[in-house]
């Protein structure tokens, strides 16, 4: 091809991107593309979720920390990354909820929020974006603010007129949502274990989310990208971001192989496209032109 297809992956915090779509964003790497990690806030109000990193030189130092951590999963994956600037807003917790911290993203004026992202995308120029679903994924304030600043980004972006003086117009051709942690892949991974007489670490996810399940939006998948030889990568760059994954916890309950066998692909739902393309997908660069050319309106149209 006459040009390197460009990925771009928006996420709110470092680690999000080593839990989501990290096998796909190496299998591209591998097959020759571009990919750029969007970081948008620092994680300065992350928790920390692995009990050997509680210390108190630790929380002290979450900042510069969570950087240095998200450097070496860059390195694991193999892509580039940049933080966009903004102040993590924390996860409130409480009942009543306690309001949020003053300036941080969540907070943000959507314009404000979304220039940054605008002028990451006419750099980079991206041929597809990767984000999460208007609930977030899960509802981190943080989280569903992406959402709005992708959606806001990939729409103005390829438009002269709106965000004057943030670069030379491009517009990406496709955004997706990650669709990572959905009930289809426990499911199946729950009757494997089974058949392999084997615990089932998702027991008391499974119960959560029946209790929850009216209050879920489930997002239909469609493109599957195969990427089970990545697997060993995503634990990796997990697990470089020591603060917030505990090596003995959750994400490494599941062996290796029974995941490559029972469901090896990372999972999305094609939010917007100005490429004519078949569902279901295989490939996240599915009708766009193998040359990497560009030429599509501004305006994007819903799938």
């Amino acid at each position: 091809m006459s040009e390197r297809l460009r990925l771009m992956a928006v996420h709110a915090h470092p680690d999000d991107e080593s839990s989501k779509g990290a096998a796909t964003m190496a299998r591209y790497v591998k097959e020759g593309a571009d990919v750029l990690v969007a970081t948008l806030t620092g994680g300065e109000r992350g928790s920390i979720l692995n009990p050997a990193m509680d210390r108190p030189e630790v929380a002290e130092n979450m900042t510069q920390i969570r950087r240095a951590e998200m450097d070496r999963a860059r390195e694991i994956l193999g892509v580039q990354q940049r933080f966009l600037g903004f102040v993590d807003s924390g996860l409130p917790e409480g009942d009543p909820l306690p309001p949020l911290p003053e300036g941080c993203f969540a907070l943000q004026p959507l314009e404000v929020a979304s220039e940054p992202l605008v002028r990451a995308i006419r750099e980079f120029r991206p041929h597809v974006i990767l984000t999460y679903d208007d609930n977030g994924g899960y509802p981190h304030p943080d989280h569903i603010m992406t959402n709005r600043v992708s959606v806001e980004a990939f729409e103005a972006a390829g438009d002269p007129a709106r965000y004057p003086g943030s670069g030379e117009p491009w517009q990406p051709l496709k955004l997706y949502y990650h669709v990572s942690f959905h009930r289809a892949r426990f499911e199946a991974i729950s009757r494997a274990l089974a058949e392999r007489g084997l615990e089932d670490p998702y027991a008391e996810w499974f119960k959560r989310e029946e209790d929850r399940a009216e209050e879920r939006k489930e997002w239909s998948i469609t493109t599957r990208v195969e990427c089970g030889e990545f697997f060993e990568i995503r634990d990796q760059a997990l697990l470089a971001h020591a603060t917030q994954i505990d090596p003995n916890g959750f994400w490494f309950a599941i062996p290796l192989d029974l995941q490559r066998e029972v469901w090896p692909t990372e999972d999305y739902h094609l939010a917007r496209s100005l490429v004519d393309t078949e569902l279901p997908e295989t490939d996240l660069f599915a009708g766009v032109q193998r040359d990497g050319s560009e030429g599509r309106p501004p305006v994007a149209a819903a799938v």
